[in-house]
Formats: structure tokens, sequence, C-alpha cells
């Protein structure tokens, strides 16, 4: 497989959630009630508050690490699982979103069977 090509996927992948995090903390911090509120859009969707500082937690440390190519393998499958999760969660307000998720949970499972990718953290002594 070529590095680049390899890279690219990865990154891509990565930017979902690391990208979506980023934006969600440049909206909850440009509101004074900028949390509150993405707590309620949270529980308008069926979860508790708990969730919003688990769901930026998670994007943003394994995002990262996948943009990164740091722990590759762990960040996939985390992210695949958060990924079906979303799916799941967001079927209820749109279809488009479901599938779209469901998408990335597949790409994210394939990533964490085939970890190896260009210009990684994980390959930098290789």
């Amino acid at each position: 497989m070529c590095p680049l090509q390899t890279a690219a996927a990865r990154i891509l992948l990565g930017l979902v959630f690391f990208g979506i995090v980023i934006l969600k903390l440049i909206a909850i911090t440009s509101v004074p009630e900028g949390y509150l509120q993405y707590q309620a859009m949270l529980g308008q969707l069926g979860l508790p508050g708990v969730f919003a500082p688990l769901l930026i937690l998670i994007q943003l440390v394994f995002g990262l690490s996948l943009l990164l190519g740091f722990k590759t393998r762990i960040s996939a499958r985390v992210l695949a699982v958060l990924a079906a999760f979303m799916a799941i969660v967001l079927s209820q307000a749109s279809l488009d979103a479901f599938f779209a998720y469901l998408g990335i949970a597949g790409g994210m499972w394939l990533l964490s069977i085939y970890p190896q990718t260009g210009y990684s953290l994980d390959n930098r002594n290789k």
C-alpha cells in the first residue's frame, strides 16, 4: 500500500472526530451558557448530562491520537465503538447521520485491523 494514501485515510478519519470536537469546544466557549446548551442538546437525544464531558474527552484524545498515528489500533477501536453508539443515538434524529456514522464505524474497524499507515508515530522506528 502507498504510505501517503494510508496516511491520508487515517488523517481524514481522525479529523471526523477531532474536527467535530474542536468545533464543539469553540461553540461551547463562545456562549456563556454553551456547555449547558450542549448538555441540553444531548438530553434531547436521550443522553444524560454526564455524556457531555465523556464525548468531548474521547473525541479529543482519540481523534488527536489517530491524526498523529499514535496507538492507531486502540484509537480506531474506541472511535469505532463511539461511531456505532452515535449511529444508534442519532438514528432517532436523522437517518443520514445514522448511515454516516455506521460508515465511519466500518472505516474505523478496518483501520483497527490494518493500523500500519504511513507517516505515523507508530511507525517512526521502522
